[in-house]
C-alpha cells in the first residue's frame, strides 16, 4: 500500500464520486476536500470546517465508503483532518484529526453487492439485523407544513401513527421533483421504526427493487427475494413510476403488493405525477394504487419557504438575517430541494471563507448555483440598464417616490422583468421596493398601453430591448 500515494487514490475516489453525485453537490461538498496522507490502508483527508466534516458525515458517508472500498478493499479506512481555526501571523492554523464515525463497510457478509436483497447475515435473528435502508435525518419535525403539503404530510402523520390501519393503504405520495416526497415517506417510516421497535420497515427505490430482481433473476432465486419481500410489515417504494416499462418487475411487485395488502401491511409509495397520469403501466397495478389515498405535493408558497430556511437554519445552530432569509425565499421558486441546495452551498461558503452569512452571499451563491434561473441578479440588471438609461439611480426606482420620470422608469423596468424572467407577480413587487403584485400588474398594463399610444415610450422600450438583449448574448 505505501506504493500507492495518497493522491493517487483520492484522484480515483474523485473519478467515482463525480458518477455518484450530481455537479453542485460535487463543486460545493468533495472539490474543496485535499488528500493528506496513506498509512495501513487508511486514507486521510483534509476538510474546510467541522461543519464541513459533519455534513459529509450525515449526507455522504455512504458514497466514500463506495470509492474507498473501491480503492482500498474490504480494510479501507477514512479519517477526517479537520481545519478548527485558520489561525493568523501570531499562530499557526489549529486541526483535529477524526475517523469516521459511520460503520465501515461490511465483509461478513457473502455477498457485498450493494443491490442484494437479503440483509440477514451469519445467521443471527433476523429482525435484529434488519436493515430499513432509512435515512435518520429525515422527520416529521423538520418537515415544514404548508397549504403546499398538508393533506399529504396530515396523511402520512396517521399513517405513521397506525400502519397498515387506516384507509390510507397503499399511501401515494406524488408530485414534481425536488418537493419533499423522499423526506415524508422517510419520516413516516423513521416514526415508525422508533415508536413501534417490533415493526419491520423497508425503504428502497424503484431503480433499486428492479435491479435486486434482475440479480434475482440470473441467480434464480426470485422465490427468496418475493419472500423476503413479504415478510416486511410497511414497504416504502420511492419513484414507482419507472416500473413503467419493465413489465417482468411489475408482476413480482403486484404479487408482492397483494400478499401484503391482504395482510394488512402498509404500503407506501412515491410518484411524480397521480396514478391516473402513469403512462406505460399495467391496468391492475394502476388500479391498486388508488385503492388507498394519493396525496400532491405542491411548490411552497412564500411562507413555508420562510420557515423551512428559518427551520435548517435553527437545525444548524447558525443565525440568518431576516433580509437574507427574506431574499432568498423570494428567488428561489422551483422547489425545495433548490432552495436547501442553496442553503447548504451559502452556508459552506460561510464555514470556508469564515465569514458572517448576509445579503451579498446570499446573492453571489445564488448566482453561481442557479444561473438556470431568473432571481434578483437578472432583476438587477434590468433595474441597472433602465436606471442608466433614465439617468436616474436604482434607489430611485425601488423608491416610493411619484415623480413621474421615475414612475415610467419603474413601470419599464417591472414590464421587462415580467418579460425577460418567469418570477411571479408576487416576486418582481418584492424587487421593486417590497410593492403589491397588483402594482406590477398596472405597470405592465400601462407600458402595453403606450407602446401602442405613444410614439417615446415605444421607442424607449426598443431601444431597452436591444439594450438588454446584451445580456442574452
Amino acid at each position: 500500500m505505501s506504493e500507492i500515494s495518497h493522491h493517487t487514490v483520492w484522484e480515483s475516489c474523485i473519478e467515482s464520486i463525480k458518477k455518484l453525485v450530481g455537479e453542485q453537490s460535487f463543486n460545493t461538498w468533495f472539490e474543496p476536500i485535499q488528500p493528506v496522507s496513506l498509512i495501513n490502508f487508511e486514507l486521510k483527508i483534509a476538510v474546510p470546517s467541522q461543519y464541513f466534516y459533519e455534513y459529509l458525515e450525515e449526507q455522504y458517508i455512504d458514497v466514500l465508503r463506495r470509492v474507498i472500498h473501491e480503492q482500498l478493499g474490504p480494510f479501507g479506512k477514512l479519517k477526517y483532518q479537520v481545519l478548527m481555526d485558520k489561525g493568523n501571523e501570531y499562530r499557526t492554523p489549529y486541526t483535529l484529526t477524526i475517523k469516521s464515525v459511520k460503520a465501515p463497510v461490511s465483509n461478513n457478509s457473502h455477498n457485498n453487492n450493494s443491490e442484494s436483497f437479503n440483509p440477514f447475515s451469519n445467521g443471527h435473528d433476523e429482525r435484529s439485523y434488519f436493515d430499513n435502508q432509512l435515512n435518520s435525518h429525515y422527520s416529521f419535525e423538520s418537515y415544514i407544513e404548508g397549504d403546499c403539503n398538508r393533506l399529504a404530510r396530515s396523511a402520512g402523520q396517521a399513517v405513521a401513527d397506525k400502519p397498515g390501519v387506516t384507509s390510507f393503504n397503499p399511501l401515494m405520495v406524488y408530485g414534481v421533483s425536488g418537493l419533499g416526497k423522499t423526506h415524508l415517506v422517510q419520516a413516516i417510516g423513521n416514526h415508525i421504526v422508533q415508536s413501534q421497535s417490533e415493526v419491520k420497515v423497508l425503504y428502497v427505490t424503484s431503480d433499486k427493487f428492479a435491479n435486486q430482481f434482475i440479480e434475482a433473476t440470473r441467480n434464480a432465486n426470485i422465490q427468496n427475494f418475493a419472500n423476503f419481500y413479504s415478510q416486511v410489515d410497511v414497504l416504502i417504494i420511492d419513484d414507482v413510476q419507472f416500473f413503467a416499462g419493465k413489465p417482468k418487475t411489475e408482476e413480482i411487485f403486484f404479487q408482492i403488493f397483494n400478499h401484503l395488502h391482504q395482510n394488512k401491511k402498509q404500503i407506501i409509495l412515491t410518484s411524480d405525477c397521480a396514478p391516473k397520469d402513469l403512462g406505460g403501466m399495467q391496468e391492475r397495478l394502476l388500479s391498486r394504487f388508488k385503492w388507498g389515498l394519493s396525496a400532491d405535493l405542491q411548490a411552497p408558497d412564500f411562507e413555508t419557504k420562510v420557515a423551512i430556511i428559518k427551520n435548517k437554519m435553527e437545525a444548524d445552530g447558525i443565525e440568518i438575517p431576516d433580509n437574507v432569509v427574506e431574499y432568498l425565499a423570494y428567488s428561489v421558486e422551483k422547489n425545495i430541494r433548490e432552495l436547501e441546495g442553496v442553503l447548504i452551498s451559502m452556508i459552506a461558503q460561510a464555514s470556508l471563507n469564515r465569514r458572517e452569512i448576509d445579503l451579498e452571499l446570499a446573492k453571489q451563491t445564488l448566482q453561481s448555483l442557479i444561473q438556470h434561473i431568473d432571481t434578483e441578479v437578472g432583476v438587477d440588471y434590468i433595474q441597472k440598464c433602465i436606471a442608466e438609461y433614465f439617468d436616474i439611480s436604482v434607489a430611485d426606482i425601488k423608491d416610493k417616490t411619484r415623480k413621474k420620470e421615475i414612475v415610467l422608469a419603474r413601470q419599464v423596468a417591472m414590464y421587462f422583468a415580467k418579460e425577460l424572467t418567469n418570477l411571479s407577480l408576487k416576486t418582481i413587487g418584492y424587487h421593486f421596493g417590497n410593492r403589491d403584485h397588483s402594482t406590477v400588474i398596472h405597470a405592465i398594463q400601462t407600458i402595453n398601453d403606450l407602446i401602442e399610444s405613444d410614439r417615446k415610450v415605444k421607442m424607449c422600450v426598443d431601444d431597452l430591448k436591444k439594450k438588454l438583449k446584451i445580456k442574452e448574448a
